[in-house]
């Protein structure tokens, strides 16, 4: 640093010594007769800035600090001015008011003393300059995540000599800058007083006050060693303002409950009792009429969590089934090499079962080489025959499938329609599809075949059966029987019949799929199956959209293993459950929206171009729930905009709930423009004062861009 930054080196170093060499002894001695960690934390801080009488001007850094330093004082752009600032014998000497301050002195070393030491390690030629580079590397080194363009129109702005370097004072200012949030600086004065340092007691009180589970005094400590980054405050249990930022940004200070993260649910119950991860002609990269089919797809599925993936299988040349969207342009891969991806890919992210959505069009000699195929490349992993421990009233569950690969197919004997032939999966429904569809329909049957002996086998736990009726049958439906409906049959029956489509999702597995109209490869909403309990809700996970938002949102939790527990009412076989009545109000969700932070740019060929950003909270559950109430937007300002409103829902099925925080670029003449969003389950949503770290369209991280928000969820009567 420049010599005439010398008292702070000093007074850095002076600090440090002091506080290792003469203050603990004084704490060890208070600490002996201390009736609680509070009082001795009350007298750390009061030591810190009371130091004990003694002959202190014999020590060389003292005197440095006695002698002072000019230091420039910024109230705003343009008052600036030169001070010096010195220590007195007995306190901390301000010019301005001659009085004795022991806030402005504990926070202004505790600052400059880890400021310092990131500073001069930033400086990679120790000239005391930092040019844009040492800048980025500082920002690295204090574990602050900044926007390369906010950061150097920061620098820039900061940079009053406008040499492409920062020196003295404009360092000093582009860091207040940099870490200025007076809504945290509000937060923590509330709770810190006027020493302006949080003390482990005084932090345990915001976190109870934030509703943190089992929120304790060794809890605080830790939080304290974990993010405190002054050396000399953390040996003392103490946390600055600039810990206190760290904490909140972190995944601790999350809005998604850290908790949830990990496995936590319960993995024993029977697969019909979760939610699982579906995807859609997975095998496509691009639309479904002329797009590429990729054994990729398959491997990037399973990266975003897929359990259930399909595979659509025709016949192909040389005697090798190909898979791609029939009767179109799309690509054709090799059957086999799909099935090798699973075996390479499928366990990578998750333990759990992977299911294998068979749609057949493939004649008995080929259905024969799928089902050797399958047998020797999965090998152990293929579930051949039911599990010696099944009880053949329910299925198992993930936990005893662990890294098993189930096959859902058809399987024989099963009955035939009309002309003798057995209808393939997806047909069963499209039989019934509106005349738009009846050409393919059409198409299909005359393709179609009977099921080979050695594919049948291979459907154990997932054996496709159409869904006839939802009324009790003289015998009743078997639990390794599943169902494959179109959104539109799916949404008939939750009109029609939503109770009794949630009793037979309790038991039996539902796969619902996109409708055959969608050519485009467009999704419909999940939330509206998932309210009824079914399980296998497939999308096409190769087009972004708010649909793909709340499927990733669904499954976020969990350890993002691809199976999420069904709430409760969704489980009982006996269930009153309809989400198309789901009784009154229950739950208030209160979500203040407070500011945003380094929100990206959307248009980067327009310098000028700056963000309009407003802030909008949606509710996706049952019907009567789904809601979305949005900010104003703020003008010309998406490095640190502030809103202060508040949004409130009531929810009458919360354990359904899904939240989606979105964040767009206000537009008078055309519609929003998409900033970002992220989405979580209400019940993994934490309450208290949280950081929303934003997603982009393909769920890539947006960071540093995060919305600061407090969360409050008030709950008249429990769940059913």
């Amino acid at each position: 640093m420049k010599p005439d930054n010398q008292g702070v080196q000093a007074a850095c170093h002076y600090l440090s010594q002091f506080s290792r060499d003469r203050v603990e002894s004084h704490m060890n001695v208070y600490s002996n007769n201390a009736n609680d960690m509070g009082e001795q934390q009350a007298t750390h801080k009061h030591l810190l800035c009371n130091p004990p009488p003694s002959r202190l001007t014999e020590d060389e850094d003292v005197r440095a600090m006695l002698r002072g330093s000019r230091l420039c004082k910024i109230r705003s752009r343009t008052w600036q001015k030169e001070r010096l600032y010195r220590l007195q014998e007995d306190a901390c000497q301000s010019p301005a008011s001659g009085g004795w301050c022991p806030a402005c002195c504990w926070y202004f070393l505790s600052t400059h003393t880890w400021i310092h030491s990131y500073l001069h390690r930033a400086d990679s030629n120790q000239d005391s300059k930092m040019s844009f580079k040492e800048i980025k590397s500082l920002l690295r080194m204090v574990n602050v995540d900044m926007n390369d363009m906010y950061a150097y129109r920061l620098f820039k702005e900061c940079d009053h000599s406008d040499n492409e370097r920062l020196e003295g004072s404009e360092i000093e200012e582009f860091l207040r800058r940099l870490l200025k949030r007076p809504e945290l600086e509000e937060i923590f004065h509330r709770y810190s007083g006027e020493d302006r340092v949080l003390s482990a007691p005084e932090l345990l009180e915001f976190l109870e006050d934030q509703g943190e589970d089992g929120a304790t005094l060794a809890h605080a400590q830790q939080l304290i060693q974990t993010y405190e980054l002054n050396e000399t405050a953390k040996q003392h249990e103490l946390m600055t303002l600039d810990g206190f930022m760290m904490y909140l940004l972190s995944p601790e200070g999350d809005a998604l409950n850290p908790a949830h993260t990990c496995m936590f649910q319960d993995m024993d119950q029977p697969l019909a009792h979760y939610f699982i991860s579906s995807s859609h002609n997975t095998y496509l990269t691009d639309s479904q009429i002329g797009g590429l089919s990729s054994t990729e797809a398959y491997v990037r599925a399973f990266a975003q969590g897929c359990r259930c993936v399909e595979l659509d299988c025709w016949e192909g040349p040389g005697g090798e089934p190909v898979i791609y969207h029939g009767h179109t342009l799309t690509s054709k891969i090799l059957f086999r090499d799909v099935v090798q991806a699973v075996r390479d890919h499928a366990f990578t992210l998750s333990p759990y079962p992977v299911i294998l959505s068979l749609e057949n069009h493939c004649g008995l000699e080929q259905q024969a080489v799928m089902a050797c195929h399958l047998r020797t490349i999965l090998g152990d992993m293929l579930v051949t025959q039911a599990l010696d421990s099944q009880n053949p009233e329910e299925l198992p569950s993930p936990e005893q499938l662990k890294g098993r690969v189930l096959v859902k197919g058809k399987k024989l004997p099963a009955a035939r329609n009309e002309d003798g032939r057995i209808l393939s999966d997806r047909e069963e429904e499209e039989e019934e599809e509106e005349e738009e569809e009846r050409v393919e329909a059409a198409e299909q049957k005359r393709q179609a075949k009977q099921i080979s002996p050695e594919l049948s086998a291979l459907a154990v736990y997932c054996c496709a059966t159409r869904l006839r009726t939802l009324r009790p049958a003289p015998v009743p439906p078997q639990p390794y029987q599943v169902s494959s409906l179109s959104e539109r049959k799916a949404k008939k029956l939750i009109r029609e019949a939503g109770n009794s489509f949630v009793r037979h999702n309790t038991r039996q597995l539902t796969r619902v799929y996109p409708s055959g109209l969608r050519m485009n490869s467009a999704n419909y909403s999940p939330q509206e199956m998932w309210n009824s309990g079914c399980q296998l809700v497939a999308l096409n996970f190769q087009t972004p959209g708010y649909e793909m938002d709340l499927n990733a949102g669904r499954f976020l939790v969990n350890g993002q293993c691809g199976y999420v527990l069904k709430p409760a009412c969704l489980r009982q076989p006996d269930t009153n459950f309809d989400p198309e009545s789901p009784g009154p109000p229950r739950t208030t969700l209160t979500i203040q929206v407070l500011t945003a932070q380094q929100l990206p740019k959307l248009n980067a060929e327009k310098p000028s171009s700056i963000v309009d950003p407003l802030v909008r909270v949606e509710i996706y559950g049952v019907p009567m729930d789904c809601a979305r109430k949005e900010t104003d937007y703020v003008l010309n300002n998406g490095f640190n905009p502030h809103w202060g409103q508040t949004l409130q829902f009531q929810l009458r099925a919360p354990e359904l709930v899904l939240v989606r925080f979105v964040v767009e670029d206000y537009d008078t003449t055309s519609p929003n423009d998409f900033v970002g969003q992220f989405t979580l389950p209400l019940n993994s949503l934490k309450q208290g004062y949280r950081h929303i770290h934003l997603l982009s369209k393909d769920g890539a991280s947006l960071s540093p861009a995060t919305i600061f928000v407090h969360i409050r969820v008030q709950h008249s009567r429990g769940p059913d």
